[in-house]
């Protein structure tokens, strides 16, 4: 029974064109015989001035509530004030927190959807941790918000495969196509009480946090290295991921260029001759790969660079263009 009607009602918190196919699956899966949708009101981050004109850019998930007449929010609170009836509340990738007041305005309360096995990589950034730490699939946690950062109990898990040529971007997409899916069947049972939440083990949680464009950057020296197929001696931090530090081996940095894409972008230093000039200048590796090992160890092949102010290109272009560049 939905609360205020004989149907489920569902409030959706998210804001990126990465959640549509969860908001799809929602509309579609709940929709009862009458015209009106399941979800009652969608809860995404304002619009944002663009550009020179600064005109106002709205949400993907806004721009598909509006096209189906579903009342939009920028403030959690609002769905209080609003009284807004709903059964449950689902977050994807929203991007505020949500207090205590908003959690408990729902009887079932709010289910998030994360991308990692809880406690294991809390925070902000768990897809790129993934791809970087080498692991062969991605986790899903689905679970009870509660005040705390990925704290509260959880309710599903589930795992997906990582094929070897998977970005943060390509992931992200399958992963909440998947968590759609999974919703479909979940939401009933979980409305029912045939599944019972359960705690965190919160003493292996582990940390991640919003990745900032200085994250993507990586010493050119390790560049240098990799692409000789050698290992730079010393240890190379990851700042987003909480106590985290490994070899800067040719493996590793191929992992790190996926992890940033589609943004930041990964970054580095090149010196460059232009015009019987050595200039300093940044280079985005925008993507790269491993050689086959043979009798040594792979090598980092660069596949595709943007220097500074220009337009993207292939690699051997680039070496075209600048004959001779090092990175140091």
């Amino acid at each position: 029974m939905g609360r205020g009607g004989s149907y489920m009602k569902i409030v959706f918190f998210g804001t990126p064109d990465y959640v549509l196919p969860v908001l799809d699956a929602l509309h579609k899966a709940f929709k009862p015989r009458s015209l009106e949708s399941p979800i009652a009101a969608v809860v995404t981050q304002p619009p944002k001035p663009i550009g020179r004109k600064q005109q106002l850019e709205y949400s993907p998930a806004d721009n598909w509530a509006h096209k189906k007449k579903i009342p939009i929010f920028f403030d959690p609170n609002d769905i209080i004030k609003n009284k807004i009836q709903a059964d449950i509340g689902i977050l994807a990738s929203y991007g505020r927190i949500i207090t205590k007041d908003v959690i408990d305005y729902f009887p079932h309360g709010i289910l998030n959807i994360h991308f990692s096995l809880l406690p294991e990589l809390r925070g902000a950034a768990p897809i790129p941790a993934t791809l970087v730490m080498g692991k062969k699939d991605a986790g899903v946690t689905i679970f009870r918000l509660d005040e705390l950062l990925d704290h509260g109990q959880i309710v599903l898990q589930f795992t997906e495969d990582i094929p070897p040529e998977d970005t943060t971007g390509t992931l992200m997409v399958r992963l909440f196509v998947r968590s759609a899916e999974v919703l479909e069947t979940l939401i009933p049972a979980y409305l029912q009480g045939k599944i019972k939440p359960h705690e965190q083990d919160h003493s292996k949680a582990t940390y991640t946090r919003e990745i900032k464009k200085e994250d993507a950057f990586i010493p050119p020296e390790f560049i240098n290295a990799t692409l000789q197929g050698l290992t730079f001696k010393g240890k190379w931090k990851i700042d987003f991921i909480r106590d985290f530090e490994v070899e800067p081996i040719p493996e590793v940095v191929e992992r790190f260029v996926r992890a940033m894409q589609p943004w930041p972008g990964t970054w580095t230093e090149v010196k460059i001759m232009d015009n019987g000039q050595w200039l300093k200048r940044r280079l985005k590796i925008l993507k790269s790969h491993l050689s086959q090992p043979t009798t040594h160890n792979p090598q980092l092949v660069i596949d595709e660079v943007q220097l500074e102010g220009k337009n993207p290109v292939s690699w051997k272009q680039f070496q075209e263009g600048y004959a001779t560049t090092t990175f140091e």
